[in-house]
């Protein structure tokens, strides 16, 4: 469920979900929401459940904040222990739901846009926790 006015969010997530089937995954569903958390993203690879956390930020250089000497914000530092408290939640109610017992991780994908420019460059890191 998408909040109005948040379309650096909206852009984040469609390009988010384009890298990771490019990479392989196939997307199971996106959005998923309950009142107490939301998964932003649920796929599958390998035989694996991924519950994905997408960051998007909007930046002025893109370069510049991939670069190992920025020491600017920094987006999956918002996937903090009281984010990650509201996922484990959601997650358990996904899994309930859909009756999943196979094995599942918590993943985040960071998206830096430049919006003059019209490019973007995503970042994912795996296994979270």
């Amino acid at each position: 469920m998408f909040r109005p006015g948040n379309k650096i969010g909206v852009i984040g997530e469609n390009i988010a979900t384009r890298f990771l089937m490019k990479q392989g995954f196939s997307i199971k569903e996106k959005n998923y929401w309950k009142k107490w958390g939301e998964i932003d993203i649920v796929a599958e690879k390998e035989e694996i459940l991924h519950f994905v956390e997408v960051k998007s930020v909007s930046c002025e250089n893109i370069e510049s904040v991939l670069s190992s000497s920025y020491a600017g914000y920094r987006p999956e530092e918002n996937v903090h222990e009281g984010k990650l408290s509201k996922l484990y939640k959601t997650i358990e109610s996904y899994i309930a739901e859909h009756e999943y017992e196979g094995e599942w991780g918590i993943d985040v994908v960071v998206v830096y846009i430049e919006e003059k420019t019209k490019r973007a460059k995503v970042k994912m890191i795996e296994n979270i926790t």
